[in-house]
């Protein structure tokens, strides 16, 4: 029983079975580790066997891994669930007797354990070691970004999203007490190295409680700490610097400047994915100022320039200036460029532009004054490149100061914002206190579109019926299609590069305008990106290593890795090639935080997902070297040190390369390592969340394109979408989150798998239900006692022994069946609905035939097998309740983590089963037509009923043997129409020959043909039975032996005096007899029986 508590999750109030069921879990854990059952090895190359292929064909393999979860806390569930899917394939491929390297690292690369670590020492010189100075009202402390001088809009936006994505804690002690850690230990966590020591150990013991099938001996740990994985990524990038893959330059990246060090999507707490978005800035000088402008700005000015920059994507249409909006209600700055220049634009936008050298200093900002967009509105400005020179500055509602530079050109032919703005304007000049004089210049024709002429977007405006600017839903929609007609299919009509393509021109138009002065190139982000240190981020200018993705060469190879490799699903192919077709240079380098130093130039590390791409070929071989010590502070089995590692014994191992003459151990050692590699590589699936698509994911395909030869690509990668939790987003600050370890010790490992396994498979997000493991916990304590019961009883005279029957022989088959569905969906790694075959649909079934066998018993060998594939298709999804079974309960001298899948000894025989079903279906009906004669009754209010199904009763079932004569010949043209080279029916042919019938005018044959054609019950026949079989409605088994099995069951449980069956010939032959009805009689039809229901004292 679940009980509601002040938190978004549940409490449990009942404990005993799940406590008994823990209890089983902790002793086959420990049974499974002390008998090494998950370490595995590569087999040893045969006398004779001359190639890996040939190896593997003897000793199939399968390599299974995830993204390495990050060291800076315990696993949440959403790292379970991931994780789930990669342990629940281990288990199936074990069951298939494969190999299965199911391996397990930790990541630690990277500035997020840094800047925490960074946090503990500056809380322990404002609180004491133990923080013991604390009191609640302590002061905040303060980030470098809550600068007065640059508060706005932007910045409630930055604090609302940091705060949706916080724990509710203001200080890291916090964070760590909040996660478990004694306080007396927090100040440990001030040395970043102490992180290394501490999650890895935490991470492997929720593993174990889990139930995870992990060779624990290749697990290791990420960054210089490591001196074994450090060699590994010095190799890598050197190998890549050599294939001029990793390059130097100058280039946009998203920059902290707090942490002084760009800052990639991993070191990011709110923004990851967003790039660099690169504009245009238009220098458009003032001419005259308004009077408002004027009075603030002229004494601060000293006869500078003063330009408005407008950032804009699109330069080409710049000949049609015909005006500049500001935002009235921003604020804007007036920043020094340089000795003779001053720019007006948000200070976010200045910001931006101090770390790209635009501005005097790089990385400073000298704002010499500040004024209200409403005051600029009426300033005359010099429009470059326009058809009409100069031009007023006007108010506009919809400028954003999150966006661009707070200032934007108008140009109202092409942009549907524009054109709706000064239509605004021209309407209503008093009410926005402008001069009608100022919006005197109508839209200025820049270029052609086929779709909207020479004026886009007054046309685009007139379509979407946009009556003014607040018609924001509308003008987005004209925006996106004005820039891709544009852009497109547009073609200049006016300036330099008249008749030339948008295309075309725009690069050559933005070239002339920089060359000329007039403009200059601008970044930003392309959303809101706040660092881990909470600064909200730039975009910096700044020469660093890349590397370049993109390239054409690269990409090409890449592509073909894709097209080879298995995604399980279309959504994950289409996000890698969405991914492929934009990423380009990324930046590998930071020098803040931890990882590996950058060989060539170790005033630089390898940034954290530049370091963990190729690493899945390291845990072949990570034993050898580290000998499951996660730090490699021993040597392993090999006695190698890390110092001998070096890129040319890599490069041996890895890529085939010679053996160098230099190295310091024996060949025979690294031949060992050469040989796990080549047996267990490729991979053969990645399971990762979604969002590792634009970033680890695809980086994973670019750099094994790189790095090794074609046999060892990867041969398949899976994504899944994030975990809900009881339907809700998972979030620390409502309580509605839990770890891994949480969840095991609420409701058990096995509920928790199950739960995980139901929560769904798909690339839309998934949900952890709560109320559904609880309820788990009862359904598998229901199954070991029931499978315990059976077993102890099996000789005794409820359970049956020697011929099996009908019904047996049908369970047996729908057992077998439920094997090879469940098995299809292992395949395809649907988990869901494994479980639902597997698991669900098999204790249906089984009920079913232990009600269906009430009266004779149910035999003991159906059972024990029932009970043994019960066990069996379960086991990658529930392994201790499976153990249990398995060990316990059938007394199997070996652990059910060897046994094998139980494939079905020989084919299904479809025509029993489909009896089976039939039998199924009838009592179903029989229980409909009774409910409706019911309701009926309790309709008539006192009238009187021919039958009553609350007293005495009886049925008899009339079975048909053939058709009524219009379905006959309805059916013998739709046998006509079925083209057997489509398997399917032509619908133009069938027309034709209803009508030559005379049939097309009965409003009976239509619905009856689409019934045939498409009900749920033809669909399976067409499925099992073929088409044409379907079509010929013939049942594959006669009906009235069938019927007659289910008679005891009629008369049992639904409580008939006498049931009997009866063909429509035999009824027919009894017609007018009472009890006999005519209309009833007739009804039947193959396969589709008739009802009469009799009460026993009022008829025949």
């Amino acid at each position: 029983m679940a009980v509601s508590t002040d938190s978004a999750t549940i409490e449990l109030a009942q404990t005993a079975k799940r406590d008994y069921l823990k209890s089983l879990e902790k002793k086959y854990q420990q049974s499974w580790y002390d008998q090494k059952l998950f370490e595995v090895d590569a087999p040893a190359l045969d006398s004779g066997v001359t190639s890996y292929d040939e190896l593997r064909k003897i000793y199939p393999k399968w390599f299974g891994n995830f993204p390495f979860p990050y060291m800076n806390g315990s696993l949440h569930l959403g790292h379970g669930f991931t994780i789930s899917k990669v342990e629940f394939a281990a288990g199936y491929q074990r069951m298939l007797g494969k190999k299965v390297l199911f391996p397990h690292g930790f990541h630690c690369t990277g500035m997020p354990i840094k800047a925490a670590s960074d946090k503990i020492v500056r809380e322990i010189e404002m609180f004491g070691e133990d923080f013991e100075r604390y009191q609640l009202d302590a002061p905040v402390e303060k980030e470098e970004h809550d600068n007065p001088s640059t508060k706005s809009a932007p910045e409630k936006a930055v604090k609302s999203k940091v705060a949706a994505k916080s724990t509710g804690h203001t200080y890291q002690f916090q964070i760590m007490e909040s996660i478990g850690v004694p306080r007396s230990e927090i100040k440990k966590f001030a040395d970043p190295l102490f992180w290394l020591e501490y999650f890895p150990p935490i991470a492997q013991v929720d593993h174990k409680a889990l139930g995870t099938r992990i060779d624990w001996r290749r697990s290791f740990i990420t960054t210089d700490a490591n001196l074994y994985y450090d060699s590994f990524v010095r190799w890598q990038v050197n190998k890549l610097h050599q294939q001029e893959r990793i390059k130097f330059g100058e280039r946009y990246t998203i920059y902290s400047p707090k942490d002084g060090q760009p800052c990639m999507d991993h070191d990011r707490s709110v923004g990851e994915t967003f790039g660099p978005q690169e504009y245009t800035c238009i220098k458009m000088e003032i001419v005259l100022w308004s009077k408002a402008a004027e009075t603030d700005l002229a004494h601060k000015l000293k006869g500078k320039r003063v330009f408005l920059v407008a950032a804009t994507l699109r330069p080409e249409t710049m000949y049609g200036q015909t005006n500049c909006f500001v935002g009235t209600a921003l604020k804007y700055g007036l920043f020094v460029a340089n000795d003779t220049d001053v720019y007006i634009c948000t200070s976010r936008a200045a910001r931006n532009m101090a770390f790209q050298g635009i501005l005097e200093r790089k990385g400073e900002i000298n704002q010499i004054a500040e004024i209200e967009g409403a005051k600029l509105v009426g300033t005359k400005i010099k429009a470059p490149f326009a058809i009409h020179p100069e031009v007023y500055v006007l108010p506009m509602e919809n400028v954003l100061a999150t966006k661009g530079t707070g200032v934007v050109t108008s140009v109202p032919s092409d942009s549907p914002d524009d054109f709706a703005t000064l239509s605004d304007l021209r309407k209503k000049p008093e009410f926005y206190g402008i001069d009608p004089s100022w919006v005197a210049y109508d839209p200025v024709p820049v270029l052609r579109t086929p779709a909207y002429g020479d004026m886009t977007a007054p046309a685009l405006v007139k379509q979407l019926k946009i009556q003014s600017q607040k018609d924001l839903k509308q003008l987005a929609e004209a925006k996106e299609i004005a820039y891709k007609e544009g852009f497109y299919s547009g073609t200049m009509i006016v300036g330099e590069f008249k008749g030339e393509t948008v295309q075309e021109a725009k690069p050559k138009v933005r070239d002339s305008m920089v060359k000329a002065g007039l403009a200059f190139a601008y970044a930003e982000p392309e959303g809101l990106v706040i660092s881990r240190s909470s600064d909200e981020c730039v975009v910096a200018l700044m020469d660093q290593w890349y590397l370049d993705y993109g390239e054409t060469q690269w990409r090409a190879k890449t592509e073909k890795l894709l097209a080879k490799m298995s995604t399980f699903g279309d959504e994950t192919r289409n996000g890698f090639e969405a991914v492929l077709k934009w990423l380009n240079q990324w930046a590998c380098a930071r020098t803040y935080g931890l990882g590996t130093k950058i060989p060539w130039d170790p005033t630089f590390m390898v940034e954290g997902l530049s370091d963990s791409t190729i690493y899945m070929a390291y845990y072949t071989i990570a034993y050898l070297l580290q000998g499951g010590i996660v730090n490699g502070s021993k040597p392993g089995p090999l006695q190698i040190k890390p110092e001998q590692m070096t890129d040319e014994i890599w490069e041996y191992i890895f890529v085939d390369g010679p053996w160098p003459s230099q190295a310091t151990f024996s060949k025979e050692k690294a031949d060992v390592m050469k040989h796990e590699f080549n047996y267990f590589y490729p991979f053969d699936i990645r399971s990762s969340g979604k969002d590792l698509i634009p970033n680890h994911l695809t980086f994973a395909l670019y750099n094994h394109t790189a790095i090794f030869p074609e046999k060892h690509w990867p041969t398949g990668m899976r994504t899944n979408g994030h975990l809900m939790l009881n339907g809700k987003k998972m979030s620390k600050s409502t309580g509605n989150f839990l770890t891994v370890r949480d969840a095991v010790q609420k409701f058990g490992a096995d509920a928790t798998r199950l739960a995980l396994a139901d929560a769904g498979d798909g690339i839309e997000d998934a949900n952890f239900d709560e109320m559904s493991a609880n309820a788990t916990i009862l359904r598998l304590h229901t199954l070991l006692d029931w499978a315990e019961i059976q077993e102890m009883i099996q000789n005794q005279a409820s359970l049956r022994a020697g011929e099996k029957g009908y019904h047996d022989r049908v369970f047996e088959e729908e057992i077998n069946e439920l094997i090879n569905i469940t098995q299809q969906h292992y395949e395809r790694m649907n988990y869901k609905d494994a479980l639902k075959y597997g698991f669900f649909e098999m204790q249906i079934a089984r009920d079913w035939y232990r009600e269906i066998t009430l009266d004779i018993g149910m035999h003991v060998d159906v059972i024990k097998y029932w009970i043994r594939v019960a066990a069996l298709l379960v086991q990658p999804i529930i392994p201790h309740v499976s153990e249990h079974i398995w060990t316990a309960i059938l007394k199997e001298p070996e652990s059910v983590q060897l046994a094998r899948w139980p494939t079905p000894l020989k084919q299904i025989d479809r025509i029993l089963l489909e009896s089976g079903i039939y039998i199924r279906t009838i009592v179903r009906s029989v229980r409909e037509a009774e409910g409706q004669l019911l309701r009926k009754l309790k309709a008539a209010k006192g009238g009187v009923a021919s039958f009553d199904p609350r007293k005495p009763k009886s049925i008899r079932i009339y079975v048909a043997t053939s058709f009524p004569e219009w379905q006959n010949k309805t059916v013998q043209i739709i046998k006509d129409s079925y083209d057997s080279n489509s398997d399917k029916v032509d619908d133009t042919k069938n027309r034709q020959l209803l009508s030559a019938a005379g049939l097309m005018k009965d409003k009976r044959v239509m619905p009856f043909v689409q019934t045939m054609k498409a009900c749920h019950h033809n669909i399976n026949r067409v499925t099992k039975f073929g088409l044409e079989t379907a079509i010929n409605r013939a049942l594959p088994f006669a009906e009235t032996p069938v019927l007659n099995e289910v008679l005891p069951y009629l008369k049992r449980n639904v409580g008939f005096v006498e049931a009997e069956v009866l063909s429509v010939e035999e009824a027919r032959q009894r017609e007018g007899t009472k009890g006999f009805s005519k209309n009833i009689i007739d009804s039947a039809e193959p396969g589709s029986p008739a009802f009469e229901f009799y009460n026993v004292n009022s008829g025949s």
